[in-house]
């Protein structure tokens, strides 16, 4: 039986989805983002966004973004690496991406409890002489959970690449003369870059717009682009100046996909790169 004819049908559920759930938000937060606050047509959103306020905001956010990211892959590679070593590497992996499952707010407020003052983490420094220490509403709280919750997305992908690649390759290296450090320089990084893109992507992205656990952790001490834009809409109802900033974001988002897209380079079951 030919379905040939029946193929683009098979497009409209996919193509509504794109235009309704995709395009259409997008094209919203557009049109919004021209309006002030008296419904007026107005540019004026787009050059208080070029203000040194913004732009301090905006090199905040991609701060803190970066050192989420780097920090998720500085814990996420040498894991992942491990677990392709382990005998039963699909149920630690599984152990690993569990904690993931749990709403994001339920995290945040066990970590709450955990750092908060009268928390186990005081206590303990409390009993090794050290005392209570303030561990909530510090840059270093939020960068450590934000890493905390993002980890497991960093290393999925890192996984991924690191147990499809093939040990003929390795194994060649060792025998060309390569110690293990250049093995896995010239040869084993390489050749799981992918994976780390994909890493950077799933991790650098989301961090780029966190908003509640700036509010939960940080205590409002850090600002994000999402915190800006939440602040926008919920508190001061310009929801114009709100779109104009997820505009922004949105487009940094499309930069950081392209920067960190590449093509595939991938091994096949014996052993050559494709």
């Amino acid at each position: 039986m030919n379905n040939k004819p029946l193929r683009p049908l098979y497009i409209i559920p996919y193509g509504a989805w794109i235009l309704f759930f995709v395009i259409a938000p997008i094209a919203l937060i557009v049109y919004y983002s021209f309006f002030d606050l008296s419904g007026n047509f107005t540019f004026e959103n787009y050059q208080n966004f070029f203000t040194s306020v913004y732009f301090k905001l905006t090199i905040s956010s991609f701060w803190y973004a970066f050192l989420i990211t780097f920090f998720s892959l500085l814990f996420a590679y040498p894991t992942a690496y491990f677990l392709t070593k382990t005998t039963h590497k699909q149920l630690w992996l599984l152990l690993i991406i569990i904690p993931s499952w749990i709403n994001l707010l339920l995290k945040t407020y066990a970590f709450i409890g955990l750092l908060g003052l009268y928390g186990p983490v005081n206590a303990f420094l409390e009993m090794t002489g050290l005392g209570k220490q303030q561990l909530l509403f510090t840059d270093f709280s939020f960068v450590f959970v934000a890493v905390y919750i993002f980890i497991p997305f960093m290393i999925l992908p890192i996984f991924n690449s690191l147990d499809k690649l093939s040990p003929a390759l390795i194994d060649a290296s060792y025998d060309l003369g390569a110690n293990t450090w250049t093995t896995f320089r010239r040869v084993i990084f390489p050749l799981t870059l992918n994976g780390v893109k994909s890493g950077i992507q799933v991790v650098f992205i989301p961090a780029l717009s966190l908003f509640m656990i700036t509010r939960l952790i940080a205590g409002n001490k850090v600002i994000t682009l999402g915190t800006a834009i939440e602040q926008q809409f919920l508190v001061t109802q310009n929801w114009g100046m709100g779109s104009t900033i997820a505009v922004f974001l949105i487009l940094f988002m499309f930069i950081i996909m392209l920067v960190t897209s590449g093509s595939e380079r991938g091994k096949t079951g014996n052993g050559k790169v494709k």
